[in-house]
């Protein structure tokens, strides 16, 4: 039997974004729990496990795109820290901040690179932890 779009979301979340991800799910449940099952069902159920594009491709351009929208950080911070839990390297997230300066401008970027400092921060510091 397939699984539902919910179950396969569900799995993509989790695999991508761990508890940063569900935590976000779990933010919108007293106020708008479908929008918790909307990203789940559909970002994560029906896009993320598309063919075409890898995991960390998917960081990659959805890092971008949060990053050209501006006024993300929160939504940027769980992708940045996805993007590390997928694999890529943080140099691959730097690079990938970078890049969109000539077309969105230095503010969004110097602020993108605020959010991924203090994602890079925090994981460094439960590395640390995990290895006590």
């Amino acid at each position: 039997m397939e699984a539902s779009r919910f179950e396969k979301g569900s799995e993509a979340l989790a695999a991508i974004d761990g508890k940063g991800g569900q935590a976000v799910i779990d933010s919108l449940q007293d106020i708008a729990p479908d929008l918790g099952r909307w990203i789940v069902e559909f970002a994560f159920g029906d896009i993320y496990t598309r063919k075409g594009l890898d995991l960390q491709q998917r960081e990659l351009v959805t890092i971008g795109s949060l990053v050209t929208q501006g006024d993300t950080a929160p939504q940027l911070a769980v992708h940045i820290q996805g993007a590390l839990n997928v694999g890529l390297s943080k140099e691959a997230v730097v690079e990938a901040i970078l890049q969109c300066a000539p077309y969105v401008g230095f503010p969004r970027v110097i602020n993108a690179i605020n959010v991924a400092r203090t994602v890079f921060e925090r994981d460094s510091e439960d590395s640390d932890k995990s290895k006590d």
